[in-house]
């Protein structure tokens, strides 16, 4: 990974959100999602190109490759289960968004797995 993971996994994990709903991802459309100039995203996709996680989609889009689509859908589990569970203990919903955004990239595996069953328990 980069000198900033969290950086990458924010990327990844934007492309992953705007491809669920786009039927191509441009530049332009993680621009405005990330709040980012076209040229800090046209670095970053040559960052991410370069390391494998992304790759372009027929000139115009960006692509997840299946290394990247991995980090992607982690790091959302991640932001959806801890948006949940905040909330779920009494967070407002803007908050608990902005929380989960930053702990999503440093909680440890052992403690999401833990958090995650203990919100699937309490919910089910």
């Amino acid at each position: 990974m980069p000198a900033s993971s969290e950086s990458l996994e924010m990327y990844l994990e934007d492309i992953y959100v705007l491809s669920q709903k786009l039927d191509v991802v441009r530049p332009v459309d993680l621009a405005k999602k990330m709040g980012f100039s076209k040229p800090t995203i046209s670095e970053w996709m040559g960052k991410l190109r370069d390391q494998g996680y992304v790759e372009p989609d027929n000139g115009t889009g960006l692509h997840l490759t299946a290394k990247g689509e991995t980090v992607a859908k982690s790091v959302y589990e991640r932001h959806v289960v801890l948006c949940h569970l905040f909330e779920l203990i009494g967070v407002t919903p803007e908050t608990a968004e902005e929380d989960a955004c930053r702990v999503e990239h440093y909680i440890s595996d052992e403690t999401f797995d833990c958090m995650k069953a203990y919100y699937e328990k309490a919910t089910s």
